[in-house]
């Protein structure tokens, strides 16, 4: 909660801030592929998104290390989120995606994004 979070796609906001999981009772962290609630932090003039306004993201990069079913783990040297479109929909508000990702944004249905994404690790 209250982390300051990195956004990777065109919608013009550049830092947001972690304010709730919802669904997810009292839960206090957030991992690769949750959704969450975040609000904006700073933004550039004239894009999709105000500072200010809340909204849904999924969080693609996280500086903490997630193990994987074959044992390995991947880690990112910045924690980082997609602003989506609304809270039920798995589609981006913005059209490019910038860095990496991580592969459980696909296997969590995330397709759009993955598709958009430069490089998917």
């Amino acid at each position: 909660m209250r982390s300051i979070l990195m956004v990777a796609d065109n919608t013009g906001a550049k830092k947001v801030s972690l304010i709730g999981l919802p669904k997810k009772g009292n839960r206090r962290f957030a991992y690769l592929g949750d959704v969450v609630n975040v609000v904006i932090k700073e933004a550039i003039p004239f894009g999709q998104v105000k500072k200010g306004e809340i909204h849904p993201a999924v969080i693609v990069r996280a500086k903490k290390e997630t193990r994987r079913s074959d044992g390995s783990y991947i880690r990112f040297d910045d924690n980082a989120c997609v602003i989506l479109l609304a809270k039920d929909t798995k589609d981006p508000k913005g059209t490019r995606i910038f860095g990496p990702i991580a592969k459980e944004i696909k296997d969590n249905g995330f397709n759009k994004i993955a598709s958009l994404a430069e490089e998917i690790y």
